[in-house]
C-alpha cells in the first residue's frame, strides 16, 4: 500500500501470531494499546499512531514514552513488578516540602565542619532537582563548621526522596590540625522532617514561650542592632527552637513557628512507627536516627552506605550534591523489602 507520499507501508500481518497486548498503565500515561508479535516484524497499531514500521518503531515509541518494549513476553515479569511497586501503599507525607536538621556530634571541631560539609551537600542537591533551599536555623563555629544548622527544601516529592538520609553520618579522615597524620572519626545526626501545615499540628500559644534578642553571630545591617532574633521554648516537650537568619522579627517568628510545628509533627509521625514496629523494621533505615547509616572515608575516596551494603568511590562527587545514585538504591532496596513483606503476609 502507497501513501501520498510515495512511502511504501506493509498491510498489516493477519497471520496467526503470538501477540502480547499492553494497555496504558499508571506510571506510563503517554503509551496506549499496542500489539507487540513474537518475531519482531511489523503488527497492526492497537488504538493509536500510524501504521508499525516493526520493532524500530516500537523501540522508538518505547524510548519516546519511557515505556520498556515488552515483546514476547519477554519482560512481562518486569512490568509487573512496576505495576506492584506503583501500587505500594504511599506515605501520606511523601508530597511534602522538608525541614533537614544537621547536627555536630562525637569529633568536636571536626564534627561541626563535617556538618557544615553535609548541609552543603544536601543544598547543591536540592538545587539540581531545582527544589527552593532556604536556611532556617545556622549555629556557626569560628573555623567555617557549624554546631547546628536546618534547611527547609521546597520542591514536590522532596519528602519522598530526602527521608532515606535520617541517622547517623560517620565521617574519616586526617583532619587539617593533626601533625602525626592519624584518621579520626566524627559523627553528625541527620534529621529528616516532613514540613507540617497549621492543620497538621495545633499549638496553643499558652504552652509557648516567645523570647526576642539581638541576633549573635556575623551579621550585617540591622541583623545584630535590633531585637530581630526570636526564641519558641514549647513546655510540654522543652523543645527550644531558635531564628535569626532574616532581618525581620516577624520572619523569624514565621519561621521559628514552622521549624516547632515540624519538631512537634514529627515527634508524632515516630510515634506512629513505633506504634508500627513490623511496618518500621521492613523500611530502609527511615525511621531510627540512632541507626549508623553512612561512612564518609576521605583517604579512600569512599561512601559506603551501611543498610544496603552499597560502597561507591566518588567521594568528591557526593560531597558536592551528587547523591542521586546512593537515593535511588535506598529507594529501590525499601521497595523491594515492601513487597517481600506483602508476599509473606498472602
Amino acid at each position: 500500500m502507497t501513501d501520498g507520499s510515495g512511502s511504501t507501508h506493509r498491510e498489516c500481518s493477519r497471520e496467526k501470531k503470538p501477540t502480547v497486548w499492553a494497555p496504558p498503565v499508571l506510571g506510563y500515561p503517554d503509551v496506549g494499546f499496542f500489539a507487540a508479535d513474537t518475531d519482531g516484524g511489523s503488527r497492526c497499531p492497537g488504538a493509536q499512531g500510524p501504521s508499525y514500521q516493526g520493532a524500530p518503531y516500537r523501540r522508538a515509541l518505547a524510548r519516546k514514552s519511557g515505556f520498556r518494549s515488552i515483546e514476547g513476553g519477554k519482560n512481562m515479569l518486569q512490568l509487573e513488578q512496576e505495576l506492584k511497586i506503583l501500587l505500594l501503599p504511599k506515605d501520606p507525607n511523601d508530597e511534602k516540602n522538608v525541614i533537614v536538621e544537621i547536627r555536630a556530634g562525637a569529633g568536636g571541631d571536626e564534627a561541626a565542619l563535617f556538618a557544615a560539609e553535609i548541609y552543603r551537600m544536601y543544598a547543591h542537591y536540592a538545587e539540581s532537582r531545582r527544589w527552593k533551599v532556604e536556611m532556617m536555623e545556622a549555629d556557626e563555629i569560628g573555623i567555617g563548621g557549624m554546631k547546628r544548622g536546618t534547611l527547609m527544601i521546597t520542591g514536590q516529592g522532596a519528602y519522598s526522596v530526602m527521608k532515606y538520609e535520617s541517622g547517623v553520618h560517620r565521617v574519616q579522615r586526617v583532619p587539617e590540625t593533626e601533625s602525626g597524620g592519624r584518621i579520626h572519626t566524627s559523627t553528625i545526626t541527620v534529621a529528616v522532617m516532613p514540613e507540617a501545615e497549621e492543620v497538621d499540628v495545633q499549638i496553643d500559644e499558652k504552652e509557648i514561650r516567645i523570647d526576642v534578642m539581638r541576633a549573635s553571630g556575623n551579621g550585617g545591617q540591622c541583623v545584630n542592632t535590633t531585637d530581630s532574633a526570636v526564641r519558641l521554648t514549647h513546655y510540654p516537650t522543652g523543645i527550644v527552637v531558635y531564628s535569626q537568619t532574616e532581618k525581620s522579627q516577624l520572619q523569624n517568628k514565621a519561621k521559628a513557628f514552622a521549624l516547632l510545628r515540624a519538631k512537634l509533627y514529627d515527634i508524632e509521625c515516630q510515634k506512629a512507627h513505633d506504634a508500627e514496629a513490623e511496618a518500621r523494621r521492613s523500611q530502609i533505615g527511615t525511621g531510627d536516627r540512632a541507626e549508623k547509616i553512612r561512612t564518609y572515608n576521605f583517604p579512600q575516596g569512599r561512601v559506603t552506605d551501611h543498610r544496603i551494603n552499597l560502597t561507591l568511590y566518588k567521594l568528591d562527587k557526593i560531597m558536592n550534591g551528587d547523591i542521586q545514585e546512593i537515593l535511588d538504591a535506598c529507594i529501590a532496596a525499601d521497595q523491594a523489602k515492601r513487597l517481600s513483606n506483602l508476599e509473606e503476609q498472602k
